[in-house]
């Protein structure tokens, strides 16, 4: 199955938050850190689960930085 990737840049404090978060929607994605100084971020997200993670993403947005690159 082929992943869809998707990097964003988010409020660096809060990158073991996100990771912890889709970690515990298991199946959904796969948070990978490529910068921690600038909260560069990538999820590799199930092609049949991408709604689920963009509805994650917009509850996350509600509360910090959270743009995609």
């Amino acid at each position: 199955m082929e992943m869809v990737k998707k990097e964003y840049r988010v409020d660096k404090t809060q990158i073991g938050f996100i990771k912890f978060i889709f970690e515990a929607h298991e199946g959904v994605a796969v948070s990978t850190t490529l910068d921690a100084q600038s909260g560069h971020i990538r999820l590799a997200i199930a092609p049949d689960r991408l709604e689920t993670a963009q509805k994650i993403i917009s509850d996350l947005k509600k509360d910090f930085v959270f743009n995609e690159v």
